[in-house]
């Protein structure tokens, strides 16, 4: 039997609904849901590492709108649409009618008559990405049901205010890969902690993805971050509840040094305080450019605080054996490498460096794999049909 057999095999078992599901928050999928993304993407891998042709669509676009930057995320989202056969657009809003006032409603299904999917990236304002990728979702379902669309386009959170969830779960698959198995994360131990960086207003939604997917596996998650750089409570609360369920646990600590002892993963990661993203959203909602610098200012100035929160070689003797695994969604802050200081000293991130660049090789598998189960109600019968087609993906 083949690697593909074996998965298909281990994905018909599941008890999934994702071809009627958007994928905006990890935690609103079933655990079983995760591992099917997680087994798909797998999967989606052996083809082509075998050179099969996962071509699923003969025409289709897939349509990108990113309100940040982006290298891995963007890159990613291409390369899987593109795995799967599916033309790119990027929806530049400076360039379209939405910089003319168009809802949401109208720029949805105007975007959407032969779209297979939608990727949105939208994590600048606290309390309004998520919110914002939801409208959309209910422009496109009003769309089907009036018969403007002649099918609903799936929807994936490429990083808003509340979770990353192609990140989180791209990490969730380097995780399963380094330690054989998800079974074999119950009780490892994961540090997720701030870190200091030089720069300002970076999102949450890295450690509150992480908070709410590797609490699902019974994994020992503990949080660090100095006083005032809080988290949304409301992530708070689910990751309590996922490692009450999956009988792990979810401590918080104040240090750095306690967060890494005897961790087997850290993922040493800065983020904005809660309230501070609060603020800066409403700044960036009034066009406020002298409040947005003033803010800065006092932010980096909070943040010169905490210099010593930085993953150090020292920190990591802490950790079990001395051997954490360093994890890290990049682009790191590398002291005396792209920046003076930061989250990371130079020589614990050369050690991981190839590491953390297979971490982030997960994401247009991940990514992929979202689109696929959203189409396909039988993934497991798809993916074998792709594999006894046997088309070659290069001739």
């Amino acid at each position: 039997m083949s690697k593909l057999n074996e998965l298909a095999e281990q994905i018909s078992k599941l008890d999934s609904n994702l071809h009627q599901k958007d994928f905006l928050l990890t935690w609103e999928q079933s655990t079983d849901e995760i591992k099917q993304t997680l087994l798909v993407a797998q999967a989606l891998k052996w083809l082509r590492d075998n050179n099969y042709s996962t071509k699923v669509f003969e025409t289709g676009i897939a349509v990108s709108q990113f309100r940040d930057n982006s290298t891995r995320t963007r890159f990613s989202f291409t390369s899987a649409c593109n795995l799967l056969g599916l033309g790119m657009q990027d929806l530049d809003e400076s360039k379209s009618q939405i910089a003319h006032g168009e809802t949401v409603r109208e720029t949805s299904n105007m975007i959407s008559f032969l779209t297979e999917v939608i990727g949105i990236r939208d994590d600048m304002y606290l309390g309004a990405g998520n919110t914002y990728m939801r409208e959309v979702a209910d422009s496109l379902d009003d769309g089907l049901e009036q018969g403007v669309l002649p099918s609903r386009p799936a929807m994936v959170n490429l990083q808003c205010d509340i979770d990353h969830p192609t990140q989180s779960m791209a990490d969730l698959a380097w995780l399963e890969q380094e330690f054989g198995s998800l079974e074999n994360l119950k009780g490892k131990k994961i540090a997720m902690t701030w870190a200091y960086s030089p720069s300002y207003g970076k999102p949450l939604s890295v450690p509150q993805g992480i908070l709410g997917l590797m609490t699902r596996f019974g994994m020992d998650v503990t949080l660090a971050h100095p006083e005032g750089y809080n988290l949304i409570p409301d992530v708070i609360d689910v990751a309590k509840k996922n490692a009450k369920e999956s009988g792990g646990s979810f401590t918080q600590v104040s240090s750095m040094d306690e967060a890494f002892k005897d961790a087997d993963i850290v993922y040493p990661k800065s983020w904005a305080p809660y309230s501070v993203m609060g603020e800066r959203t409403d700044l960036l909602r009034a066009n406020d450019h002298q409040g947005l610098k003033d803010l800065e200012q006092s932010c980096l100035a909070q943040n010169a605080n905490f210099k010593d929160w930085e993953c150090t070689e020292e920190k990591m003797k802490l950790t079990k054996d001395g051997k954490a695994l360093y994890m890290h969604c990049l682009p790191a802050d590398i002291t005396d490498i792209s920046c003076k200081e930061g989250e990371v000293s130079a020589s614990v991130f050369e050690r991981y460096r190839i590491k953390t660049y297979k971490e982030a090789g997960w994401k247009p598998y991940i990514i992929a794999s979202m689109i696929f189960n959203r189409k396909f109600k039988d993934a497991d019968k798809k993916l074998i049909d792709l594999m006894n087609r046997n088309t070659k993906r290069v001739l």
